[in-house]
């Protein structure tokens, strides 16, 4: 999906409440301090290899380097290139500082569950992008749960919708108020949502 396509889906979505939950969600994976640490899992039947691609796309032309995300799969092949190679022991590594976003459509499997919760135990930010699992969401710092149905707003929109989004630096805000919050994240992490 090309910019003039998302732009398009926000005008379309801009009176639905969509649009300003996914900014959010952008928002928070800003939060992760470095290149790398924001780690993008999916199921082991769905890796989000797209929204990787995009999120890295959108680290490169926004300068924001923490977007830059580290793709994480259930069974790296053996000889995968590095990019491709990175397993699930990685979530188990993540600490403060780290991001992980896991995004599925699909109820996140209990060893899914058991890695996201020790990674939230050592300080990580946890990010769920899904399709109705409160499971993971009970996990999860912030969580934008899809809709099977719901007219134009499909998982995959949303995907889209959040990447750009994370890399939107027209609306990342300049305002002291903005700065002094983003640094009030670094030091306490984000702020769960009421």
């Amino acid at each position: 999906m090309d910019a003039a396509s998302v732009a398009f889906l926000r005008d379309v979505l801009s009176s639905t409440g969509w649009v300003e939950r996914t900014r959010q969600l952008g928002l928070y994976l800003r939060a992760t301090r470095s290149r790398g640490g924001l780690l993008v899992v999916g199921s082991p039947d769905e890796e989000p290899w797209h929204l990787a691609a995009h999120l890295n796309d959108e680290a490169r032309l926004s300068g924001l380097d923490q977007l830059a995300p580290t793709l994480i799969r259930w069974s790296p092949p053996p000889g995968a290139p590095p990019h491709l190679a990175v397993g699930m022991d990685r979530v188990e590594a993540a600490g403060r500082g780290e991001t992980v976003f896991v995004v599925t459509e699909q109820r996140a499997p209990v060893p899914l569950l058991e890695r996201v919760d020790d990674a939230r135990r050592t300080g990580a930010t946890i990010i769920a992008l899904d399709g109705g699992d409160p499971e993971l969401e009970s996990l999860a710092h912030d969580a934008l749960s899809v809709p099977a149905k719901d007219g134009v707003f499909t998982f995959d929109a949303a995907q889209h919708l959040v990447s750009a989004a994370a890399g939107d630096v027209s609306r990342s805000g300049t305002r002291l108020i903005d700065r002094l919050a983003r640094l009030a994240e670094r030091i306490t992490g984000p702020r769960v949502p009421d």
